[in-house]
């Protein structure tokens, strides 16, 4: 898993597909007009798309879609009905629905998390225990590795174990490590899992931290498949800087880091 995510020059094909997602996001993206603007068939773009992103077209461009959403609840006063309407959801309920599935928090919540995002960075600077908790046994697996960056940064690393290669959703198992280093999850149940982890730097702004464009990230495009019995192999993960190809960070990082203070303050009672 070392160098997750370097830009391939296999499948430039799917460069310019994502250039063309980007240009036309407003619009409605078919597979088979993807497929016609790389000049390949439905069924060999979806295959090389996959292969290269993990993820298939229609799920990525619904991803920035919501991207783009959560970018119209921040940056304008548009009506969350409207701003569902832009992104192509004709019904505010389905657009809420999936809003909050993919991001962890509702839209309005969203929208005014800023003043959140702010005091839980402050307060995980303050942090002077990150309450690791004694090891103790569990019937279950351990997945542990070590995080390195290929860029330095003075803040903390948020790392979870996601259903799908993206990071969408609360992750299954989920922590805060206060610099590279090792990482561990304890008591993992069999599954099949996807490991991603982005950086959240001291003077990131609260905007930063909501739409986390430069963040260093790293994911799996490969599951990390767990057993009944088989033991884990060690994870290497190298922090890198946004590249073109990666999916938004849609998961609301606020939300990560309010559970993990909440996790320290029950450790310490």
């Amino acid at each position: 898993m070392e160098g997750v995510g370097k830009v391939n020059d296999r499948y430039l094909e799917v460069d310019e597909a994502i250039i063309y997602i980007h240009q036309n996001i407003y619009e409605p993206l078919s597979l088979s007009r993807l497929a016609d603007h790389v000049a390949y068939s439905p069924y060999h773009f979806m295959r090389i798309f996959k292969e290269r992103i993990g993820l298939s077209p229609l799920y990525y461009v619904s991803s920035l879609r919501l991207q783009r959403a959560k970018e119209l609840l921040l940056n304008t006063n548009l009506s969350i009905r409207d701003i569902g309407l832009e992104i192509g959801q004709q019904s505010l309920g389905t657009f809420t629905t999936r809003f909050t599935e993919r991001v962890g928090v509702s839209p309005s919540d969203f929208r005014n998390s800023a003043l959140q995002a702010d005091n839980q960075l402050r307060s995980l600077q303050k942090l002077q225990d990150w309450g690791t908790s004694p090891l103790t046994f569990n019937p279950h697996a351990r997945i542990e590795g070590t995080i390195k960056a290929e860029a330095p940064f003075e803040g903390v690393i948020l790392i979870g174990l996601f259903a799908k290669p993206i990071p969408e959703g609360l992750p299954l198992y989920g922590t805060l490590i206060s610099s590279t280093g090792r990482f561990c999850f304890d008591g993992v149940k069999p599954g099949t899992y996807y490991l991603m982890a982005t950086s959240v730097s001291w003077g990131m702004q609260a905007m930063d931290i909501l739409l986390p464009r430069t963040t260093l990230r790293t994911r799996s495009k490969k599951p990390i498949i767990v057993g009944h019995s088989s033991t884990v192999p060690h994870q290497k993960l190298t922090l890198h800087v946004p590249h073109p190809d990666d999916p938004p960070i849609l998961i609301s990082l606020p939300l990560l880091m309010n559970n993990f203070l909440n996790q320290v303050i029950q450790h310490s009672h």
